[in-house]
């Protein structure tokens, strides 16, 4: 039910006063709006004739207000700023119960730690339709960079282009069979791995990268045999005893296999940073907030 004060003033008008009031302008008040100067003190004086009392000081040069203005506009703009704030709430709530989110996802995330983490958004949020490209590193970050994704959730890296919020960091296994190492040890030194035949992503990826930089760094050369996209594919061939796969904590805990070996890389340590990843600059909307914030929560704490 309206007030009584609200029953005596037009809304409209008090729109119009508040933006001669912003402008100190009826002139450009009237072209802000596409009406004419005359139209708007038509409106101005309406409102002042409603309210009993002057709002502005009108002179030839300028228009000021007078204090009642003053408190009337003070007034208005915390109304219409609690207005706006409860529109943007009554909107987010119908984008989180219906809407769309494209997410690009490296397949050492999509194949493991994400299904349960979309399993739980899906069962808060039945109508809303994820979409997930699984892709190596280089299509994902060109995938942000093209605005054909909402965001990403790959490794990080530098890059100006891109926002990295890093969620998850993985220190670096090899998985292998007792064939190649017989004692079946925690962790293995970084060198150790020149004597081993072994089973790598690709040195277009993050990983790879990582570790041909480091064996460059130490000055060793690794034997590598066979270099593989998907994880599961380094797992199988690991697991066939063809080499030892170099690959994160996640694939080595998601690795079946009786007696295989999977120690931990050492001096150095490894480690491999995955991060939310959106372009510089860009907001997203509600339903991709609350997504992006629920793989942030149920990721591992970061132990640095």
């Amino acid at each position: 039910m309206q007030s009584l004060a609200t029953n005596r003033i037009n809304l409209k008008l008090l729109q119009t006063f508040m933006i001669v009031a912003e402008n100190r302008s009826f002139r450009e008040a009237a072209d802000q709006v596409g009406r004419s100067q005359s139209a708007i003190s038509t409106q101005i004086r309406q409102l002042e004739d409603q309210l009993g009392l002057p709002l502005f000081n009108r002179t030839t040069r300028q228009v000021n207000l007078t204090p009642e203005g003053a408190e009337l506009l003070a007034h208005a703009r915390r109304a219409v700023g609690e207005v706006e704030q409860g529109l943007r709430h009554i909107m987010e709530a119908a984008d989180l119960r219906r809407g769309r989110v494209t997410l690009a996802c490296a397949p050492t995330i999509a194949s493991t730690r994400l299904p349960h983490i979309l399993a739980a958004f899906e069962k808060d949020h039945p109508d809303i339709r994820i979409v997930v490209h699984e892709l190596k590193s280089v299509d994902l970050f060109q995938r942000i960079r093209d605005g054909e994704v909402d965001f990403g959730l790959g490794p990080v890296i530098g890059d100006g282009d891109l926002d990295f919020r890093t969620v998850l960091r993985e220190d670096v296994h090899i998985f292998a069979s007792p064939r190649f190492l017989p004692d079946d040890h925690k962790t293995i030194a970084f060198d150790d791995l020149a004597d081993i035949p072994l089973i790598q992503f690709p040195m277009t990826t993050v990983m790879g990268q990582m570790i041909a930089a480091t064996a460059h760094a130490r000055g060793i050369t690794l034997n590598t045999r066979y270099e593989c996209v998907q994880g599961q594919t380094l797992i199988a061939l690991a697991s066939a005893g063809l080499g030892a796969a170099v690959m994160t904590g996640t694939l080595i805990r998601s690795a079946a296999g009786s007696g295989m070996r999977r120690p931990r890389i050492v001096d150095p340590g490894l480690t491999q940073d995955f991060a939310i990843v959106t372009l510089k600059g860009k907001t997203l909307s509600p339903t991709a907030q609350h997504l992006a914030g629920l793989i942030a929560a149920k990721m591992p704490p970061i132990k640095n």
